[in-house]
């Protein structure tokens, strides 16, 4: 009993400790803090940049956060921050959430048969097959239904047709995620809007509106709701010391990959990362991660005509993109990393050209948090290191010495390191002062 007490507490204080790196906005109200983008070391000639790709690409609008605050925000044409915009199924995502929520509070279990809260027959299936399909199977695109109908949308059950055992195949399949919402209204007598607004609206300030469409229902909101919601999802379920979720290995396997068919994809979640990943409407494994130029831990929610939500917990970055369709794309796999390519080369010295890429290099600070000293481990010769304070200015600089820098002097605080390789590629870390 004790070390469980221990362990609650331990649980307690590394979500409490994360928090503090982060900013929350209040719940009611538009007050948001913002963060300089000189700051970032991000050059005002790169920022617009990125606004004519974004504007070229029909943006409506796009938000940044770094540790909770806004960096960029950025609206286009009639477009501003009190226009709402739908999240196509960058909107899973909040329903995977919503149904962690369900199962922690008891009223379901995601290994249940789906069948338990849409009624024996939901399917076209025998019954044998019925019975094979999960909550899990759901949220995992692995229920086995065929995708290759006429319409995949629809969620009569004679439009959800045996294809494969569930679990046994991953496809990208709408109508069995559709259903969740009527397995959250079933499991706790709530609609989904109403469950929502109860659970995070709030205590986090989300708001938001699922609409039908035809066979569909579609998540409507701010781009500033989207990136609170990727601000919780940053925080692990924790929005500025409140635990929302608390069942922490539901929030892992919803962030982490869920099956072992498609390997960038969790509880309706994208992932990067991946040696392979799978595409809407394929059964090809195609190589790498799904965007190469985006950092290996981004978790992303990802919506038909470019409905972005991308976390990267590595970089406490949240950065969102609502619009119309730059292509037809059920997934805009090849806009989302195009988009990264400019978000990259954001820092006053970078270039597209360079082909700039984290990946480049190892590169470790240590020890962190540092004291009086702190080294710098690469794989690729270092030319230069620049300090930067949290004003953006730089407080010192290094052309040798790379295995013990002098930090003594300097007020204990968070400061952004620059380090200039001899390729001419550049990377930023955190330093933390104590």
């Amino acid at each position: 009993m004790k070390s469980n007490l221990l362990a609650i507490c331990f649980i307690i204080i590394s979500f409490n400790a994360f928090s503090q790196n982060l900013y929350f906005p209040p719940v009611t109200g538009d007050t948001w803090d913002t963060l300089s983008p000189k700051s970032m070391n991000f050059c005002g000639d790169k920022i617009e940049e990125l606004y004519s790709f974004l504007e070229s690409k029909n943006t409506k609008s796009f938000v940044l956060l770094k540790d909770g605050k806004i960096v960029l925000e950025k609206y286009f044409g009639t477009h501003d921050a009190s226009s709402l915009w739908y999240w196509a199924s960058a909107g899973k995502t909040l329903t995977a959430f919503m149904v962690g929520l369900a199962q922690q509070e008891g009223y379901l279990n995601i290994s249940d048969k789906s069948s338990k809260y849409l009624g024996n027959g939901w399917t076209n299936c025998t019954q044998a097959q019925e019975d094979k399909i999960t909550i899990r199977n759901q949220l995992t695109m692995t229920s086995g239904l065929d995708d290759g109908v006429p319409d995949p949308y629809c969620t009569i059950d004679t439009c959800l047709i045996y294809k494969a055992d569930a679990g046994t195949r991953w496809s990208y399949h709408n109508a069995p995620y559709t259903l969740l919402d009527k397995v959250i209204q079933n499991a706790t007598g709530a609609t989904l809007n109403n469950y929502i607004n109860q659970k995070l609206r709030n205590r986090t300030g989300i708001s938001g509106l699922f609409f039908p469409s035809g066979y569909n229902n579609v998540f409507y909101s701010t781009a500033r709701n989207m990136a609170r919601f990727g601000l919780l999802i940053l925080n692990k379920g924790n929005w500025d010391g409140l635990q929302i979720m608390t069942d922490t290995a539901y929030f892992n396997q919803m962030t982490h990959r869920s099956q072992s068919i498609n390997e960038a994809y969790g509880y309706l979640w994208w992932l990067n990362g991946s040696s392979t990943f799978m595409v809407p409407q394929s059964q090809i494994k195609f190589p790498g991660p799904m965007a190469p130029d985006a950092p290996e831990d981004m978790i992303s929610a990802l919506g038909k005509n470019g409905q972005f939500l991308n976390v990267v917990p590595g970089k406490n970055l949240v950065w969102v993109r609502m619009g119309d369709a730059p292509d037809d794309a059920e997934v805009s796999f090849l806009l989302n990393n195009d988009i990264w390519k400019y978000v990259n080369t954001l820092e006053c010295g970078l270039s597209i050209n360079n082909e700039f890429s984290l990946k480049k290099a190892k590169l470790t600070l240590y020890p962190i948090p540092a004291k009086d000293y702190f080294s710098i481990s690469s794989n690729k010769l270092i030319l230069k290191v620049d300090i930067f304070n949290i004003s953006g200015d730089v407080v010192k600089s290094y052309s040798d010495n790379f295995l013990e820098m002098n930090i003594s002097e300097l007020q204990n605080g968070i400061y952004t390191v620059l380090i200039k390789m001899q390729d001419g590629d550049w990377y930023r870390r955190k330093l933390v002062k104590i």
